[in-house]
Order: C-alpha cells, then sequence, then structure tokens
C-alpha cells in the first residue's frame, strides 16, 4: 500500500512557498539565529550590559504604541525583578534567569496583532493550581497594571 500523505511543503505547487510560518514568524526564526551567532561571537565575555543594550536598541525601533509600552514594561521589570537578564529572543525584548527565558515582551506590530503581549515561559513560577495564564495583553498601562507586572515578574522568579 502506497503512502499518500504529503507535508504542507511537499504539495505547494512549483513556485509557491509553504504556509506552516506566516513571513512574520519565519523573520523571528531568522531574528533568533542571528541573535544565536551573536551571542557565540561574544562568547564569555559577553556581559548584562551586552543584553541590555541589545533590549534597548530593539525597544527604539519599535512603533510609537509599542515603544512606549516595551519601555515601561523594561523599567518595570528590571525594578521588579533585577536577577532577571535583559536578552533578545527571537527579536523581541526578554528577560533571563540562568540563561531561560523568564519572560518577555512582543510588540503588536512584530505579528500584526491588535495588541502587545507580556509572556511568560514555563521557566516562571507562576503555577496556580491546574491551569494559570501565561499571557497577557497590553493595550496600555495604568498603575494597577504596572504593580500587577511587578506581583507577576516577582513571583516568576521566585
Amino acid at each position: 500500500m502506497k503512502d499518500t500523505s504529503k507535508t504542507a511543503e511537499s504539495t505547494a505547487s512549483a513556485g509557491e512557498t509553504s504556509q506552516v510560518f506566516t513571513e512574520e514568524e519565519r523573520a523571528a526564526m531568522k531574528e533568533r539565529a542571528q541573535e544565536v551567532k551573536a551571542a557565540a561571537r561574544r562568547g564569555s565575555r559577553a556581559t548584562r550590559a551586552d543584553g541590555e543594550s541589545d533590549v534597548l536598541a530593539k525597544i527604539a525601533e519599535m512603533p510609537e504604541p509599542d515603544r512606549v509600552l516595551a519601555e515601561k514594561v523594561h523599567a518595570i521589570i528590571k525594578a521588579g525583578a533585577p536577577a532577571l537578564s535583559p536578552k533578545l529572543w527571537y527579536g523581541m525584548p526578554a528577560y533571563a534567569k540562568d540563561g531561560k527565558v523568564v519572560c518577555f515582551f512582543q510588540s503588536a506590530n512584530k505579528f500584526k496583532a491588535r495588541y502587545a503581549t507580556l509572556g511568560f515561559n514555563d521557566s516562571a513560577n507562576l503555577d496556580d493550581g491546574s491551569m494559570w495564564p501565561t499571557a497577557f495583553a497590553l493595550t496600555q498601562l495604568t498603575a494597577a497594571d504596572e504593580a500587577m507586572i511587578t506581583a507577576l515578574v516577582q513571583k516568576a522568579v521566585s
């Protein structure tokens, strides 16, 4: 019996691109590859300041509404969880502990979404029962939102 299953790539017509990943996702993967290469070039001489300057440069590239949110989130995370090291992760500002990304900021513009996102990876200690949120939509930041982010990142690194 002949196997007739085909991958999305193999079923695409000649000249057609695969729709497995969006353009934005492919761009993020390319950015991640560049980040890994840059980290390898820096080697053991890499410092926390390198990560911070990379993150600040990426934030500066963002369009206005995302940039303002990212700057605030960056300041909140630095103040609330100084143990986290800023770094780029798939072209996004991220914050790591012991080399593992704990949380990240995803601009709305990056994936053409209607809101920016503050996300947490599985290394974040946010477990609460059998279900808990790991990503939060951001459209603006109130004082209450800032306090919540501070509490979340402090819990995440605990």
